[in-house]
């Protein structure tokens, strides 16, 4: 087992940029089930993929700026934040 883990570690650190890397082998470390046991399949696919989503910056508070190009505050930060996510 510790072998095939290895060897994906391996093919994966050629297959996306090691900053990416790190991220990833800390989401699939916390792809554990309630008992503690690790998840396989589309299980695990699908807990990787939420942590990895929740590990990205928030882009839309990058692009709330005004436009000369200064950050927004207060309510027009907000209101850019919920418009650029969709209104959530």
């Amino acid at each position: 087992m510790k072998k095939i883990i290895i060897a994906l570690s391996i093919a994966f650190s050629f297959a996306i940029p090691s900053f990416a890397f790190a991220d990833q082998a800390a989401c699939e470390a916390k792809a554990v089930s309630k008992e503690g046991k690790p998840l396989y399949g589309a299980a695990k696919d699908a807990s990787i993929k939420k942590c990895m989503g929740d590990a990205k910056p928030n882009d839309c508070e990058a692009k709330a700026v005004s436009k000369d190009g200064k950050p927004l505050y207060g309510a027009a930060k907000t209101a850019s934040i919920k418009k650029c996510e969709g209104g959530k």
